[in-house]
């Protein structure tokens, strides 16, 4: 039973329905392109400057003729309560609500409507397709965090069962934890792994000192694909020595869906059907292939909430030989996490701070910013920037967070700014380790 099509359809996620329009789009030729990506454009923007009361306001005064006449959206722009930013005709309950990572450090609340986010399954079907992995039938072995509260535990659980996929936690990557994935391994006719880079080439790392490779131990493996983290040439080189199986990097966003999906000749492949993505400089004009600049991208089918000329943080250039119905990612500068390491001995991965910094991403938008940096083995730093000051209340949440995530005997600080320093790139990096 194709039980990961069966939960879309019984949540009300028209998958059938967005499989045919994706076949549609992909069967476009290139000289028709041009017209249906441009008539997308038109109508998303047309929709939500009649629809959606927040857009109206935000691009007041723009000729849907003239795409360079509409404002590019920040982040820090949709920081404020959901029900001011959603479409007319939809409520919360009729959406898909998620969070933003925050690995960027600008965390938001967002909506998709039914189709548009079954539309981004259908791509990540299509993608997976590739190489022959199907969400109905292909075990994963998914390196993620989980919340450790007791609903959304429960929930994710029944996700993974749902999805064919074992979960392996980010948040103690000790010897001993890793031994215990490896006896997994041994035992579980997995076909593919998927998670977080940081953790996975911690993984790779255990299992290099344990001079194992992996496929041989696990001989159903197909593939890894790494995500939400930069993967670097020298830490793939070491993936697909220690892993046995090729290595697929993607290029993604909660709010947005795959960006960008490797191929089988390691060409990063933009996603085109469902996205439309541009690289601006900084007066955001639209600079020609093979320039490099802020990634902005353009969800042309969510009717429920706009994102539209999306400023992601990200910088990155698209290959000289990419067109319209195309694209090809060359080159990007995304988002890193370190390890953290603790006085235990006990390492995790550095997007577990996401985790905990879910307990003030409030709907409110009080919390605009945050960074957190490791000065000490024992000491950790929370640098904000917000409308009020964090409560005793925040602080007191914040801090058995980190407890619940990570161990108890921790010294957090928490120091509220004015604007947080960026990287060149204009990127802010939520976690940084100085041990």
């Amino acid at each position: 039973m194709n039980l990961f099509n069966l939960s879309l359809k019984l949540k009300g996620f028209p998958i059938e329905e967005t499989n045919r329009l994706l076949k549609q789009i992909q069967s476009l030729p290139e000289e028709h392109y041009t017209e249906h990506l441009e008539s997308q454009k038109k109508a998303i923007v047309t929709y939500h400057l009649k629809h959606n009361p927040f857009y109206k306001n935000f691009a007041k005064d723009i000729n849907p003729d003239d795409w360079n006449s509409i404002p590019v959206m920040t982040k820090r722009d949709l920081q404020q309560p959901l029900s001011h930013r959603l479409s007319e005709g939809f409520s919360k309950k009729k959406v898909f609500v998620n969070k933003t990572s925050g690995s960027s450090g600008d965390p938001f609340i967002f909506a998709k409507d039914k189709f548009c986010h079954a539309l981004t399954w259908s791509d990540i079907f299509d993608c997976y397709g590739w190489y022959e992995i199907d969400l109905n039938k292909s075990k994963q072995a998914r390196f993620y965090g989980i919340p450790l509260d007791k609903k959304g535990y429960s929930k994710e659980r029944f996700k993974d069962i749902l999805s064919k996929r074992h979960r392996f936690s980010v948040f103690d990557l000790s010897d001993t934890a890793l031994e215990k994935c490896l006896e997994k391994f041994r035992t579980t006719k997995f076909e593919y792994l998927n998670g977080y880079t940081s953790p996975i080439v911690q993984f790779a790392k255990f299992l290099q000192k344990k001079e194992i490779v992996l496929k041989q131990l696990c001989p159903t493996l197909k593939l890894c694909m790494t995500t939400s983290e930069m993967l670097f040439e020298d830490d793939k080189t070491l993936l697909e020595t220690q892993f046995g199986i090729p290595i697929i990097n993607e290029y993604g966003a909660a709010e947005l869906g795959i960006i960008a999906f490797q191929n089988i000749t390691n060409q990063w492949i933009v996603n085109s059907e469902d996205l439309y993505v541009e690289i601006l400089d900084e007066n955001n004009r639209i600079l020609p292939y093979d320039r490099e600049g802020r990634i902005v991208v353009t969800s042309l089918y969510n009717k429920a909430h706009p994102f539209i000329r999306y400023d992601l943080g990200d910088i990155g250039t698209l290959a000289e030989s990419s067109t319209l119905k195309t694209p090809i990612l060359k080159h990007l500068t995304g988002r890193t996490n370190d390890i953290v390491k603790l006085p235990s001995g006990k390492k995790a991965a550095g997007l577990t701070f996401y985790y905990v910094t879910k307990t003030v991403i409030e709907d409110s938008g009080n919390v605009k910013e945050f960074v957190i940096e490791q000065t000490q083995i024992d000491r950790f730093k929370i640098s904000y920037v917000s409308n009020n000051p964090l409560s005793d209340a925040d602080k007191t949440n914040i801090k058995a967070a980190i407890e619940t995530y990570l161990e108890s005997g921790l010294t957090i600080q928490f120091e509220r700014k004015e604007r947080l320093n960026r990287e060149k790139s204009g990127k802010l990096k939520q976690f940084t380790s100085f041990v």
